[in-house]
């Protein structure tokens, strides 16, 4: 089995705030399918930054390096892509989301050559993921956080996660978090995440007024997550911590590991140079018995890692990376319960929407 061509494209989503209906900005995503001379397909994705950057690294810089490579041959593929996306050692940015791309592409080829689920392939511990939902923006007033949680109590989820970092400041974040957690009660499990908006101070000030409303974690919740200031913080409050769904390429979890800086492992793969840099990530997080989970809108890429190790805890719901896998792929799965099966099929399990993407094609890479 050798790969025969690759192909990339970036599309345009549309996406609403539920409740208010607000749109949000366009959400751009880079499609990666490699093809194999007896006929097998594969695709990956990588989100959001930099699209034209990140599709024409895939196109123009990686195609070229493994056309004719056998897909299985993950390290060898790695090994001859690490000195062209960077040739003095440690990747990041849009060569590491072009990796991303490629490498999601792959496992999905080898999944369906090999007829099995990248979850499967992972190590198969379970066939599902119990999931939390991402809901709370900031863009909510405080009822309609109330609202829109309640919604989601309604339809089966007991597991939340609100953003906190407002331009109000941090009073009112506390403010939105207390309102939230009486509103909803002690039974359903409430996390907040700052997306690196806040400094050390304010991230200081902020942690003491919240912890004692029964926080799950506290995911990035400083610029840069920079590891010496996170490792500090962790000490000063009894909010567990999380981080990596941005740069959480394993050199970075080491890094904060030996800052003693979190309690929970994020690795996205969009982001991180793929599922392969992934399943680095989930040993280290199994040697340092830390939980392994999701954050970042990682959608149905990162519900395999979760359910494939057995450190694996929770895969994320994003209410707008859902309405984008609602228009890329046919019948994406849902959750139940809060609970989201793998789906039965190899590779990830979804099939793209061709008549969709054509509506949604930007620019396309032959």
């Amino acid at each position: 089995m050798k790969i025969k061509d690759i192909r990339v494209s970036i599309h345009a989503f549309k996406n609403f705030i539920p409740i208010i209906n607000k749109p949000i900005e366009d959400d751009y995503r880079i499609i990666c399918e490699i093809e194999t001379d007896d006929g097998h397909v594969g695709f990956g994705m990588a989100s959001r930054f930099l699209w034209h950057g990140v599709a024409g690294i895939v196109a123009h810089h990686i195609a070229p390096a493994i056309m004719g490579m056998d897909p299985r041959d993950l390290e060898l593929i790695h090994a001859r892509l690490q000195p062209i996306l960077s040739e003095r050692g440690q990747m990041t940015g849009i060569n590491l989301s072009a990796l991303s791309c490629v490498d999601l592409a792959l496992w999905d080829l080898i999944g369906k050559q090999s007829g099995r689920t990248v979850a499967q392939l992972l190590g198969g511990h379970k066939d599902y993921a119990d999931a939390y939902v991402t809901y709370g923006f900031l863009a909510y007033s405080t009822d309609e956080l109330i609202e829109m949680a309640r919604r989601l109590i309604g339809k089966g989820h007991t597991r939340l996660k609100m953003l906190v970092g407002s331009k109000a400041g941090v009073v009112e974040d506390a403010r939105r978090v207390r309102m939230v957690r009486e509103a909803i009660g002690e039974d359903i499990m409430l996390a907040v995440d700052a997306n690196e908006s806040l400094n050390a101070e304010n991230a200081m000030r902020l942690c003491p007024m919240i912890q004692d409303y029964n926080i799950a974690w506290f995911e990035d919740p400083l610029r840069r997550v920079d590891a010496r200031d996170l490792g500090m913080l962790r000490k000063r409050t009894t909010i567990p911590f999380s981080a990596g769904q941005m740069d959480g390429h394993v050199l970075r979890f080491r890094e904060w590991v030996e800052h003693d800086a979190i309690d929970i492992f994020m690795p996205n793969s969009m982001y991180n140079g793929g599922m392969t840099e992934t399943r680095r990530v989930a040993h280290l997080a199994q040697a340092y018995n830390k939980p392994l989970s999701d954050a970042g809108g990682g959608g149905i890429w990162c519900l395999h890692h979760v359910a494939g190790f057995r450190n694996g805890t929770l895969a994320e719901i994003h209410l707008g990376s859902e309405q984008v896998e609602e228009q890329m792929f046919i019948n994406p799965p849902k959750a139940e319960n809060g609970r989201v099966a793998i789906p039965n099929a190899p590779g990830f399990g979804v099939t793209l929407h061709r008549e969709r993407l054509k509506e949604t094609l930007v620019q396309k890479y032959l």
